[in-house]
């Protein structure tokens, strides 16, 4: 079975950065595709940000050369460094895992099949 446990988040100001870490029992990096998700009460589940054991990566438009997804194999991490935040990013962040595939988009939640219990981040101005 597999787990993932968000870890990271908490209150901030604006400007500041934060590193989400994504801990995977179960799954090993380097399989497949993982991502990060945000939800803000009464909206959908956005996707962030995302990546292919190939090596490619997705990026949702509003957080473009702000935020950069990366894992660590000996670690079985993936992590969510995010730089210079606004309140606009305050939500919960997820973190997913799914089976290699090419035929869905890395920030669609149908692409995954596991999911984090989530972890929030809240940015103040």
């Amino acid at each position: 079975e597999v787990h993932l446990v968000e870890s990271g988040g908490g209150s901030v100001q604006s400007g500041v950065s934060l590193k989400l870490v994504c801990t995977r029992n179960g799954y090993t990096t380097g399989r497949g595709v993982m991502g990060w998700f945000r939800q803000v009460v009464g909206q959908e589940r956005e996707g962030v940000a995302g990546f292919r054991v190939d090596g490619s990566t997705a990026y949702a438009d509003s957080v473009k050369g702000r935020f950069h997804i990366s894992h660590d194999n000996a670690k079985n991490s993936l992590y969510l460094e995010m730089l210079n935040l606004s309140p606009e990013d305050t939500a919960t962040y997820y973190c997913a895992a799914g089976p290699f595939t090419w035929q869905t988009s890395l920030l669609l939640p149908a692409t995954y099949n596991y999911w984090g219990q989530g972890s929030q981040v809240t940015v103040s101005s």
